[in-house]
């Protein structure tokens, strides 16, 4: 429709044209001595309308000319533009497909577009580290040295490359580096907490998960195995003295101290160190919360010397955690130790064969018959201590 009014229009406007021009007597003289030149007035018209669309196509050819360097030059840079956004596409699909030969490639290309340098120097170090290309890696960073805006990220990247890659102390320095330029997010939080965890930094590590744990940023599994790990470190240090490992102790907060794994250190650490009385109480309190047969161990090892209070009290103790727990091989063999060294000699006999009777590891059976092969040596029961003997040898081979 719209086509067909278009044709009417033109057909219109030229049987306008037609109809004015038949009707136009004019005539155009040009006169230049001794010469004349006799025109109508349409043809007149006719010639300035050519020469008029001459004109615009030859200033419209000039300015094309002067501009087609220009033009060229634009296109040119659009091309690259194209280009570098390509290849950066292509290295951010390739990296995520696990192609990192191809990313790294793409990464080149990318990086001849300026916008794009920086971050593709980041995808192209990525790339480089997942093929185990350290050197290559180092090179793609310092590409990134110099851009202020890309400061977070190559740093990022650095930490948890060097992170990947086990070297720590270098991871840290990048840390440090982020800390000092004011930025201190949960990602590089995680990060450091790795960095601090190969470098065996465990005071770093528990203020780290304390940190996190506040932002809700680790699994609460997570956290406990990496504070047990932390307090195991801390509470086994050979070098440390008794005060020492008091006064880690005292730095732990008392929802931990309950928890059987670290009780269990502490209590251990505390009896290598002669602080039998404190590991008693670290044992008692923490069996009160949480029943674990290690602490229970590490309790037995605690005993007072025999004919204190302290040892009666032990094994008051146990009594009443046996009238609870009847089938506890742990406890009854704690009990029956306990009341070896008291020389209860009847209780004794009693919760050992009892604790040999449940016992479902080689190591209580081999225990079990070793204190009563003590306990009937004491006694003069040769024969019998001679076979408990026998008996614990087997297990412990066995």
């Amino acid at each position: 429709m719209r086509l067909f009014l278009w044709l009417l229009a033109l057909m219109a406007t030229a049987i306008g044209i037609a109809v004015t021009a038949r009707f136009n007597p004019g005539n155009v003289v040009l006169f230049y001595p001794p010469y004349r030149l006799d025109l109508s007035l349409n043809f007149f018209l006719v010639l300035q309308a050519l020469l008029f669309v001459l004109l615009y196509l030859l200033i419209r050819a000039l300015r094309g000319t002067m501009k087609m360097p220009g033009r060229v030059a634009a296109y040119r840079q659009r091309k690259r533009e194209r280009d570098g956004n390509k290849g950066m596409r292509e290295a951010l699909k390739a990296l995520f497909e696990g192609r990192f030969g191809h990313a790294e490639k793409a990464a080149l290309r990318a990086a001849d577009l300026p916008e794009n340098a920086g971050l593709a120097a980041l995808i192209g170090a990525r790339a480089a580290h997942r093929m185990r290309q350290g050197e290559r890696r180092d090179q793609w960073l310092r590409k990134v040295e110099g851009d202020p805006a890309l400061k977070t990220a190559r740093l990022m990247t650095m930490t948890e490359l060097l992170v990947d890659d086990h070297q720590p102390e270098a991871a840290l320095e990048a840390v440090r580096e982020l800390s000092v330029s004011g930025t201190r997010h949960i990602h590089a939080l995680q990060w450091s907490l790795k960095a601090q965890q190969q470098a065996k930094n465990w005071p770093e590590v528990l203020r780290l998960v304390r940190s996190l744990d506040k932002h809700r940023a680790l699994h609460p599994a997570l956290s406990s195995r990496l504070r047990e790990l932390a307090y195991d470190d801390l509470l086994s240090d050979r070098s440390h003295d008794a005060e020492s490992v008091l006064r880690v102790w005292s730095t732990i907060p008392t929802v931990d101290r309950i928890k059987p794994y670290v009780a269990c250190r502490a209590a251990n650490a505390l009896n290598e160190r002669g602080l039998h009385n404190e590991a008693r109480q670290v044992a008692e309190v923490a069996l009160a919360a949480n029943w674990d047969e290690r602490v229970v161990r590490a309790y037995r090892e605690a005993a007072a010397p025999a004919g204190s209070p302290a040892l009666l009290a032990q094994i008051e103790h146990c009594e009443q955690w046996l009238r609870q727990r009847p089938l506890d091989a742990e406890l009854a063999l704690t009990l029956g130790s306990l009341c070896l060294k008291q020389q209860l000699w009847g209780k004794a006999q009693l919760h050992l064969e009892q604790a040999l009777s449940d016992a479902s590891e080689p190591r209580m059976v081999r225990d079990a018959h070793l204190k009563l092969a003590q306990m009937h040596e004491a006694l003069q029961q040769l024969d019998e201590a001679a076979a408990h003997y026998r008996q614990c040898a087997l297990a412990t081979i066995l």
